[in-house]
């Protein structure tokens, strides 16, 4: 089940019939019944992402454009979900944009970096009709003029462009002019429409309209006011039974005169035109919600339904809107809400089959995944950065989390079920989640937070590089903080069976230090919170990579020099046996063999920039820890192990804070392991990637990585933007 929805990815609202959407989800496509709730799903086939989906005028068709290396386009039926038909070869990496042509019998695409290839397809016979590069920038939007064949218009970063497909004395061409801008500002442009006579009205940045006539703009179009037309950009224009309406990020539906925009034309040297809309709806302003409109579709329900429309918003909504403008217009309803943008942390009850989550769109929500629903949300003042469920030493009902902030704020909250009185339910949340304390132990974004194995002190980490210490009683109460080389990234204590109580601190630029736990009551906070005098180890990654691949290489070489040697003595034992050669002339061949050729000398590649501890676990022995790393380094897990200066001193300076051992993440193509979660055996293991993949890694001994078993991977999230934040496993495993 999902809870997710790329909200802010352009265009990902489409309607197959009168109760059904399509949106792409991470690597998912998600079909979603409205009024059932219930959920369908398609996976990406190249299991590296959806680019664009696009519904066939008939509804009996929608197109499927991957992401990957050299993705396809599938086809599928409807309401079958049969894969009907598959266009290949149409660009090298995604597809940004999709559109049946009005009459249905073309397809026309646009591929993403590097190629940016408009491609035009006779779909049902899988054949490329035109191709031609569109831009040498980001593509947004492909779309058929709906009333003059045989016209395109593409539009994106800085740029909007006009093709023609034209019959050439060489066959068939696709010509493009491009718009010029004039005296107008450059503007990206996300929403436009073709109007029946071939001008084209699009949108800018700073929220005017542009009326483009022969490739020149002949009128922008602001309100008599002289303020803009939306408050930022205009995603969305649609000319729909005479009536032209524009779709703002601001959250605004405004209505325009058709006629005397089609008419326009400046009376002075401004190229300006005044006007104002007959009609707006701002969505989200009864209920206080702040919407960002990316995309509204028409409802096909014309006899129940002629003027529902339902709204993509890019602040974590499906909206259902009642476009009338008129007195018995119903007001917005917001249909589904969802996390707006990155997750920062997901947490599992130790008791129950609840889950909460935090995000930077300032929400934490709570979820039965059992049930498979939202039961409640909350939103702060400032997005969420990091979440820990309160261990059950600490409250023994399993209710409470504590949140991180990006204010340097930590919130602790306690989820409870709603009782059956309908009086008391809010929004139609089945549940609702109570703040019990707030505190403020940092200046900058808190970015990790942990409890001691005996859940009597809270650490917490922030971006200012600092760490604070607090005991844990009924409430939180501050014990004090500690300055740590770098920004935190990750806090770890050691496990109970260890003999001392440290906690490990992940900080930028690929440091780790350990410090002892700090005693409650055994420092004075009289004059200031700053702990002083805790013993502390410290420890830098030492890239060994380039070492790593180059002992790869020579043994690579090794393998097939052996391989090699076989083959020729092989060869030569047959041609002894057919009396073509003799044993001496053999020897003697092998003596006159050319000398091998010397070899370049080698040295290691060191990044200059040190790579990012993404996750450190402490290993079996004491002292000793795993770390995975970003960037260059990437591919391999390192054993690591903190060091007394008086070890040091002994020890070679090449030596010291050089990884113990390494061990190679197999078929991982060097992509990053960010999250690392053993599962309560300790038999296997969880790596959440940088690309949005999940693996789970057999161990051959119970929470040892250091040998890694067989692996299953499957893509959940987007391959580009959806790296792997949270990983959290139910409490009966």
């Amino acid at each position: 089940h999902s809870y997710g929805y790329d909200c802010k990815k352009r265009n990902n609202l489409h309607l197959l019939d009168d109760s059904t959407v399509v949106f792409a989800a991470g690597n998912l496509l998600q079909i979603l019944n409205l009024k059932t709730r219930s959920q369908t799903y398609l996976r990406s086939t190249s299991g590296c992402g959806i680019g664009a989906i696009c519904v066939h005028p008939s509804r009996k068709y929608f197109a499927v454009g991957e992401k990957g290396e050299a993705p396809n386009i599938n086809i599928f039926e409807f309401p079958s979900l049969k894969l009907y038909r598959i266009l290949r070869g149409g660009t090298e990496q995604s597809y940004t944009s999709l559109t049946f042509s009005p009459d249905g019998e073309l397809l026309a695409s646009q591929g993403g970096e590097p190629d940016f290839m408009l491609t035009v397809w006779n779909w049902r016979q899988e054949k490329t009709t035109l191709r031609t590069k569109s831009f040498s920038q980001d593509v947004f939007r492909v779309s058929f003029a709906p009333e003059l064949e045989g016209q395109l218009t593409t539009a994106g970063s800085g740029h909007i462009r006009f093709w023609k497909m034209a019959d050439t004395f060489t066959g068939l061409k696709l010509q493009g002019e491009l718009g010029r801008f004039g005296r107008t500002e450059i503007s990206d442009i996300e929403g436009y429409v073709e109007l029946p006579d071939g001008k084209v009205l699009s949108g800018a940045e700073w929220g005017n309209l542009l009326l483009w006539d022969g490739g020149l703009i002949k009128v922008e179009i602001t309100t008599k006011s002289k303020k803009n037309c939306h408050n930022g950009p205009i995603m969305q224009i649609l000319l729909d039974e005479g009536e032209l309406m524009t779709v703002g990020s601001d959250g605004f539906i405004r209505v325009w005169d058709f006629e005397a925009i089609d008419t326009a034309d400046s009376t002075d040297d401004s190229g300006m035109f005044y006007m104002d809309p007959m009609n707006e709806l701002q969505v989200g302003a009864e209920t206080g919600d702040e919407v960002h409109l990316y995309t509204i579709v028409k409802s096909v329900d014309e006899e129940n339904e002629p003027t529902i429309w339902y709204a993509q918003d890019a602040n974590g909504g499906i909206w259902k809107l009642d476009l009338s403008f008129s007195h018995t217009s119903q007001a917005p309803e917001k249909l589904f809400s969802f996390h707006a943008g990155s997750i920062s942390g997901c947490v599992a009850s130790p008791l129950t089959h609840l889950a909460v989550s935090a995000g930077l769109d300032k929400t934490v929500r709570a979820f039965d995944y059992i049930q498979m629903k939202q039961l409640a949300e909350v939103r702060f003042n400032a997005g969420g950065t990091c979440i820990e469920w309160v261990p059950l030493k600490v409250d023994s009902k399993g209710s409470s989390v504590v949140v991180g902030f990006e204010d340097g704020v930590v919130r602790s909250l306690t989820v409870t079920k709603l009782e059956d009185d309908h009086s008391r339910r809010h929004d139609k949340q089945e549940a609702e989640i109570l703040l019990k304390q707030a505190f403020k132990p940092h200046n900058g974004p808190v970015t990790a937070m942990a409890f001691d194995g005996k859940g009597e002190v809270l650490a917490t980490g922030s971006s200012d590089g600092t760490v604070f210490f607090l005991y844990v009683s009924e409430v939180y109460d501050p014990i004090g903080f500690i300055k740590v080389p770098g920004a935190v990234r990750q806090l770890v204590w050691t496990p109970e069976k260890f003999k001392r109580t440290a906690l490990m601190i992940v900080c930028e630029d690929g440091v780790v230090v350990e410090v002892d736990a700090p005693e409650p009551g055994n420092f004075d906070t009289s004059h200031t919170f700053e702990i002083s005098g805790l013993p502390m180890k410290s420890y830098k990654f030492k890239s060994i990579k380039s070492h790593l691949r180059h002992e790869e290489e020579l043994e690579r070489e090794r393998i097939e020099e052996e391989a090699r040697k076989k083959r020729e003595e092989e060869e030569r034992r047959k041609r002894i046996e057919r009396g073509l050669e003799t044993e001496s002339e053999a020897g003697d061949e092998e003596a006159e063999q050319k000398p091998k050729t010397p070899k370049k000398e080698w040295h290691p590649y060191i990044p200059e920039e040190p790579s990012p501890i993404l996750n450190a676990s402490y290993a079996e022995e004491e002292g000793e820890f795993w770390l995975s790393m970003g960037e260059f380094d990437a591919g391999y897990l390192y054993k690591c192990k903190f060091t007394s200066p008086e070890e040091q001193a002994r020890m070679m300076p090449d030596n010291i804070d050089k990884p113990l051992m390494s061990v190679s993440v197999h078929e991982s193509n060097d992509v990053p392991i960010h999250i690392i979660k053993y599962s309560q055996s300790g038999q296997r293991v969880m790596f959440g990637m940088a690309n949005g993949q999940i693996r789970v890694q057999q161990l051959e001994e119970p929470r040892d990585l250091a040998q890694l078993g067989p692996q299953w991977t499957l893509s959940v999230h987007d391959n580009n933007y959806g790296q792997i934040t949270a990983l959290a496993s139910s409490f009966d495993g």
